[in-house]
């Protein structure tokens, strides 16, 4: 399978390139992006055997054509801090919309995983939540066999990091705390390990389910069935 991978270069992104280069039924990643992954690439990354390809776009909102693919990893995001609605919903259900919009026209049927996070609900009063849910919504009903994942807390692994300082920072502090609070609260807790690899067997084999919560990620992404976690 040719896999498409947005926001290759954040957490998220890492993880899923990470996943999709070992995956022997990935034949080729191509990461759409701004900036190119290879200018500053992890150390993993040499290692792609050739299956990587960077496909650079200077505007987002109007992409090259995006034909050829059997499924897309949406790992687009930003915060929603310090963001008024309007801005937060053209950078994250515009865009995400413009990708979508022409990758279903072109691989009609498309599996289409795509990150949010945990709380996301349409109906709620919290903005970014709104808005993720609005997303998640619109990809539901087109013409693609969408699934939405919904991490909670995500523990880099294998030398993924945030783009974001703080947010590494904030990782690197509470390190040691991880183990014990994962124990604790299993649900709240994934890696970016193990939601790569729940993205990438949902786009090679499909799912059972189409929401998936930190529970459903860590069962599917350990190759376990994602409803037993319930």
């Amino acid at each position: 399978m040719r896999v498409l991978l947005t926001g290759a270069t954040g957490m998220v992104g890492q993880g899923a390139l990470r996943e999709c280069l070992l995956d022997e039924r990935v034949t080729e990643v191509v990461a759409l992006g701004r900036t190119p992954v290879g200018k500053n690439p992890p150390p993993w990354l040499p290692a792609s055997g050739g299956k990587f390809t960077d496909l650079t776009a200077g505007d987002l909102y109007d992409p090259p054509p995006l034909d050829g693919f059997g499924a897309c990893l949406f790992c687009l995001g930003v915060s929603s801090v310090g963001m008024k609605e309007p801005d937060y919903r053209r950078v994250t259900y515009d865009l995400t919309m413009a990708i979508a919009v022409p990758f279903a026209e072109a691989n009609p049927g498309a599996r289409f995983a795509y990150v949010s996070g945990a709380g996301t609900d349409a109906s709620s009063r919290t903005m970014w939540s709104r808005v993720k849910g609005a997303t998640e919504n619109e990809l539901l009903s087109m013409d693609l066999d969408a699934y939405m994942f919904r991490p909670g807390a995500i523990q880099p692994m294998h030398g993924v990091r945030s783009k974001t300082a703080l947010y590494q920072g904030i990782y690197n502090v509470t390190r040691p705390l991880i183990g014990p609070l994962k124990m604790a609260f299993p649900g709240a807790f994934t890696t970016s390990e193990l939601l790569g690899k729940a993205m990438v067997r949902a786009a090679v084999e499909g799912a059972p389910i189409r929401v998936f919560g930190s529970r459903e990620i860590n069962a599917f992404g350990a190759g376990r069935d994602p409803e037993a976690s319930r």
